[in-house]
């Protein structure tokens, strides 16, 4: 999923300016990292380029001037056509927490002890993250949670079985420096 077509979701709502959808993208997405505005109106720059948004009018308020853009005809068809594709899965095979864990086996570190500790930290989001879904009133930013829930869920039990799995193995035996 590109921000762009993020945004475009957010269009399809109706005409709103780049405060807005930045507004809108962290309101359904409240896991993911916030926008920055300078990567909202970059892509609404290319959205507009590509003839995906066009702008309907300026505001000039009491602070800078907001430029108001709209969904085209052509951006709704781009969305539609993006909503109906599948997503492959992510392989995980390189994520950060198989990394650490693997590297400290191999450089004589308690990997036991790097899972536990991580455990206890993926514990504590969890645990925040199902307060936030529950206090959510929006069913799309509670399923972005649920998503997010399942994903810390899935880490649990692979930090729990990497976890069994380093506490039976042998001891590892030293190598001599060559």
């Amino acid at each position: 999923m590109s921000l762009a077509t993020v945004l475009m979701g957010v269009l399809v709502d109706g005409p709103a300016h780049g405060y807005d959808l930045k507004r809108g993208h962290d309101e359904r997405f409240p896991s993911a990292r916030p926008l920055a505005y300078g990567q909202v109106y970059a892509t609404l720059a290319r959205l507009e380029r590509d003839g995906l948004v066009e702008t309907t009018g300026t505001e000039r308020g009491s602070g800078p001037e907001r430029t108001t853009y709209r969904l085209t005809a052509a951006g709704r068809e781009a969305l539609t056509a993006w909503l109906h594709e599948t997503e492959q899965p992510g392989p995980y095979a390189a994520h950060e927490l198989v990394r650490r864990t693997v590297t400290a086996l191999h450089a004589g570190v308690d990997a036991g002890d790097v899972l536990r500790r991580q455990r206890a930290v993926h514990m504590d989001a969890l645990r925040a993250l199902v307060r936030e879904r529950d206090a959510a009133s929006d069913v799309g930013a509670r399923i972005a949670l649920d998503h997010t829930i399942a994903h810390l869920d899935a880490d649990l039990r692979w930090l729990d079985d990497a976890r069994a799995r380093v506490e039976q193995a042998p001891a590892p035996t030293t190598r001599s420096p060559s």
